[in-house]
């Protein structure tokens, strides 16, 4: 698996999954409690397979929610 972003956002993580379910790319989130224990310091992962990993992020930088430039 590959991460495509972390956000503390539950509610944006939460919109990102249904993006990419609606395009048929299963995604994960990982750590999506852990700011309830541990704060900002393990934001929630936004994960997808390996083989959906360029699908999934050019339809992210098509939805701007995520820039060309971002890492990962």
């Amino acid at each position: 698996m590959k991460e495509l972003l972390r956000s503390a956002d539950l509610v944006r993580m939460s919109f990102l999954e249904a993006l990419l379910a609606e395009a048929g790319i299963e995604a994960l989130v990982l750590d999506r409690n852990m700011n309830a224990t541990w704060g900002a310091a393990f934001p929630p992962r936004l994960m997808v397979d390996d083989e959906d990993y360029a699908q999934a992020r050019r339809l992210l930088i098509e939805a701007g929610e995520i820039t060309d430039d971002t890492q990962r």
